[in-house]
């Protein structure tokens, strides 16, 4: 199991996880009813915003990374054998990146963008929720799929970070080296990465206080999701979000699809390349965006349907692509 070898799925009628595509939508159902009831607690009780923003904080900055780390040290890292998913997943992140700062040089609908309104919201068109992805991971092919996504993350994350904060930054006359060399997401999955190929693992007496940590933060992880979304400015630009959110939620699935056929990946790892491909965008776009000076309503309305979307596009992705 430790290592990320050729995976068949049980055929029908078997106990597996694969035993029944059309069980896709049953599978996803948990996470996004978590997404819910994040969104309703915090809309309807006194657990507001006030709660949710320091939870988040714990959950990016200290669960999140835990479960990274200790995904990527649990199990021997074959290189070789992920080479050909990681190489996937960072093709996948430069096409989607390139499509989606080539929305103003479309023909036609191009010339009606707003050029600030698309520095700020084109990440939306690329980047993912880690919350939702880590979830869906272990859901799907358990321990194997977390040390997949989590090498996906580890080769992603500091690509698409580039891609976000470098537009903003150059029309903000911004640097952007600091987001990078901070986030805690790329410092967990480099330094697990490090340990792993070191031989260090995680103590027998320590593993099961790392392993509930984990688990806290998936789920913690799906409410606080859902408590960030927001419905507000999206009666403005609705060209450039209906524009952004295609590339998201349908493009990024065909080129998952494609590369993983160009780079004849197996079973486990095209299941996973297409799940991280169509899990909803980043909750952080939209700190990103007013951090930098640009419009974070926007950016949040627009996050908030792409979370909504998520429930139709990883059933696209797992169920007819898959």
């Amino acid at each position: 199991m430790g290592r990320l070898h050729k995976y068949k799925p049980p055929e029908a009628g078997t106990s597996g996880r694969y035993a029944r595509p059309v069980n896709f939508a049953q599978l996803l159902f948990p996470d996004f009813s978590l997404i819910l009831c994040g969104y309703l607690v915090c809309r309807f009780t006194a657990l507001n915003r006030t709660v949710w923003e320091p939870l988040e904080s714990l959950v990016y900055f200290f669960l999140f990374p835990v479960l990274l780390f200790h995904s990527i040290v649990k199990s021997p890292l074959d290189i070789g054998a992920a080479s050909s998913l990681m190489a996937a997943g960072l093709a996948l992140g430069i096409c989607g990146i390139a499509l989606s700062y080539s929305l103003p040089h479309w023909p036609w609908l191009g010339r009606r963008l707003d050029p600030r309104l698309h520095a700020a919201s084109a990440q939306v068109g690329f980047r993912f929720n880690s919350f939702i992805a880590l979830a869906l991971a272990d859901k799907i092919a358990g321990p194997q799929g977390l040390l997949m996504i989590a090498v996906l993350i580890g080769v992603c994350v500091p690509l698409f970070n580039v891609g976000a904060v470098w537009p903003m930054a150059r029309r903000a006359n911004k640097g952007f080296a600091r987001e990078l060399v901070r986030n805690p997401l790329i410092i967990a999955t480099a330094s697990g990465l490090v340990a792993n190929l070191l031989g260090f693992t995680v103590p027998s007496w320590l593993e099961p206080t790392v392993n509930r940590i984990g688990q806290a933060s998936l789920a913690l992880g799906l409410m606080a999701a859902g408590a960030g979304m927001r419905l507000g400015s999206l009666t403005k630009a609705k060209q450039l979000g209906a524009m952004v959110l295609c590339v998201k939620h349908l493009g990024m699935p065909l080129l998952a699809f494609g590369l993983a056929m160009a780079f004849r990946l197996d079973t486990a790892q095209t299941t996973i390349l297409l799940m991280f491909s169509a899990v909803p965008t980043a909750s952080s776009c939209y700190v990103l965006a007013a951090r930098m000076g640009y419009d974070g309503p926007y950016v949040a309305g627009l996050v908030t349907l792409s979370t909504l979307l998520g429930m139709a596009s990883l059933p696209f992705a797992l169920g007819i692509l898959a």
